[in-house]
């Protein structure tokens, strides 16, 4: 077998594409196809490899979508919508109407005149059976804002959580229906009067927490807060139109 047809072998190889290697080798000697076979399925091995170390990559990186939240069960019951408590007084175009009698009340309910509680979806049924027998104010629904001022002068020592308290919650609740921004702001989380009442409040409850609370209340100064609430008093007595 002559030397030079490997080397003719090789030139070909070199000129043309790996896959018409295999019809140029069967020209050499049986040692020489299966060196050369070797080398070519080795280039494809590599190849091959290398693909699959890419394939591998690919399966290592995370997919996003597996961080992804599953979605809820469509089963589940929705949930049930908040409610919010909005207070409400019988009132006027910003005006809190009161009544001296009893008896003043039971006419203006029964009457067409137009006012705040008349939005209401059983407005209509309470103001046919309402009677003048049935309007009898209990103590837990008597609020005496005239005497929170002097109490408060009365000093520390004197002051009285119930009616502190109690007149506290009214005109949070009066504040909000009747749009008074100016009692809103003077009661607002974090106000004088708000650590006041907070204060009162825990002091109420008793135990460790209600000592210390008495304590912090003996640092709120008696005249300023007296001052304030002289201050919410008289907008809340401009903001009310006394009937009968």
């Amino acid at each position: 077998m002559s030397d030079e047809l490997p080397e003719a072998v090789e030139e070909e190889a070199s000129d043309d594409e790996a896959a018409e290697t295999d019809e140029l080798v069967t020209r050499v000697d049986d040692d020489e196809p299966v060196a050369r076979r070797k080398i070519v399925r080795g280039e494809e091995k590599a190849e091959a490899e290398a693909d699959a170390e890419d394939d591998d990559d690919d399966l290592d990186e995370p997919d996003p979508k597996d961080f992804e939240d599953e979605p809820e069960d469509s089963d589940d019951e929705p949930a049930e919508p908040v409610v919010e408590e909005v207070p409400l007084f019988l009132a006027r175009r910003g005006k809190l109407l009161l009544f001296r009698t009893v008896e003043g009340l039971a006419a203006f309910v029964g009457s067409d005149a137009p006012h705040d509680l008349a939005g209401l979806e059983e407005w209509d049924t309470v103001a046919a059976k309402l009677t003048v027998e049935q309007l009898v104010p209990t103590e837990d629904d008597t609020y005496e804002l005239d005497l929170v001022v002097e109490n408060l002068r009365g000093g520390h020592d004197a002051w009285d959580p119930d009616l502190l308290i109690s007149a506290g919650e009214l005109t949070r609740d009066l504040a909000y229906a009747l749009r008074l921004e100016s009692v809103q702001t003077s009661i607002s989380t974090g106000s004088p009067l708000d650590d006041l009442d907070e204060s009162l409040r825990k002091s109420v409850e008793g135990g460790i927490g209600g000592f210390l609370a008495k304590r912090r209340t003996k640092k709120i100064g008696a005249e300023q807060a007296a001052l304030a609430w002289r201050t919410i008093i008289g907008k809340i007595s401009a903001a009310t139109d006394w009937r009968d």
